[in-house]
């Protein structure tokens, strides 16, 4: 457990004693896309259908908007606190070449975040960058979603499945998704159908049954869905299934494993595998050390 206990005060929770735990680590390094930095560096994000806004001070994290049973049905399993991270980057750090990726990263935690959102969320990153990745799942927020309200400022959840199967591939695609409109729109209906409609069960589409695998079989059954890949299966997998073996492969990890491991030419495939041999189950977290590392410091190959 990566804190000592908690404290209450007015719609607010303080963990005290945080080990691990950096906002701008955890909410920059490519797993999210609901979390924004204010002016006085606390980050106000929406997940789960609530908004809430956490500050880092010394070794404590409040966390504002929220309640002690919020804390412990939500938040405390959202930021992964009942995992020792220490003993994680104790293991990684044996490798000396990732050694400065992990101090470097050192506060990074690996959110578990809702399944069907993030299915959505990185069919929507695929081929683009992060700031239209975010604008997109705002507006389809904002347009299906319900609102919220926090310091007098509107904020709107992430649909859900029934709330999103509303939507027409003209209607998302107006929300600056381009041409993975068609894919958001197959995978909704299908997904929406496996929960609603339960005499076109269909297990391939049932996500909840998907998470339930092993990682190899989680990995090949959620690129049955229009518009996923290796890379965008693994984000899924690791940011929402907690299968931490995945190790997605995008330009910032494929740079890091050339600068650091490989020679150039190697596919994006065999870095996968690479990766997922060397760092075994902890693949997951080697790979977000990797990332943003290589990202912050601006890594090239030339």
């Amino acid at each position: 457990m990566d804190f000592n206990y908690i404290e209450t005060f007015e719609n607010s929770i303080v963990i005290k004693g945080v080990r691990n735990f950096e906002l701008d680590h955890i909410f920059e390094c490519g797993q999210c896309f609901r979390w924004n930095r204010q002016g006085n560096g606390n980050y106000i994000g929406v997940a789960f259908g609530r908004v809430i806004e956490v500050e880092k001070k010394g070794e404590d994290v409040i966390i504002f908007n929220t309640t002690e049973d919020e804390f412990n049905s939500i938040w405390s399993n959202y930021f992964d606190l009942y995992r020792d991270y220490s003993e994680i980057k104790n293991v990684l750090s044996k490798d000396s070449i990732l050694e400065k990726s992990v101090e470097f990263g050192h506060g990074i935690r690996i959110l578990r975040q809702d399944p069907f959102e993030l299915t959505v969320s990185f069919i929507i990153s695929a081929n683009n960058r992060i700031p239209m990745i975010k604008r997109a799942i705002e507006k389809i927020s904002q347009k299906w979603g319900n609102e919220l309200e926090y310091k007098g400022e509107k904020y709107f959840a992430f649909p859900t499945i029934e709330q999103l199967n509303k939507a027409t591939e003209e209607e998302l695609e107006k929300c600056g998704t381009g041409f993975r409109a068609k894919y958001i729109k197959n995978t909704v209906d299908n997904v929406y159908a496996n929960t609603i409609k339960k005499d076109q069960y269909d297990e391939k589409y049932d996500i909840d049954w998907i998470k339930s695998q092993e990682d190899d079989i989680c990995h090949k059954e959620l690129q049955k869905f229009m518009g996923i890949g290796p890379k965008v299966a693994d984000c899924i997998m690791l940011f929402s299934m907690q299968k931490y073996s995945a190790f997605p492969v995008d330009v910032w990890v494929k740079r890091a494993m050339h600068y650091f491991y490989l020679a150039p030419d190697v596919s994006l495939k065999k870095i996968r595998e690479f990766g997922i041999n060397k760092f075994g189950e902890l693949s997951g977290f080697a790979q977000q050390y990797l990332f943003y590392y290589a990202r912050e410091n601006h890594i090239n190959i030339e």
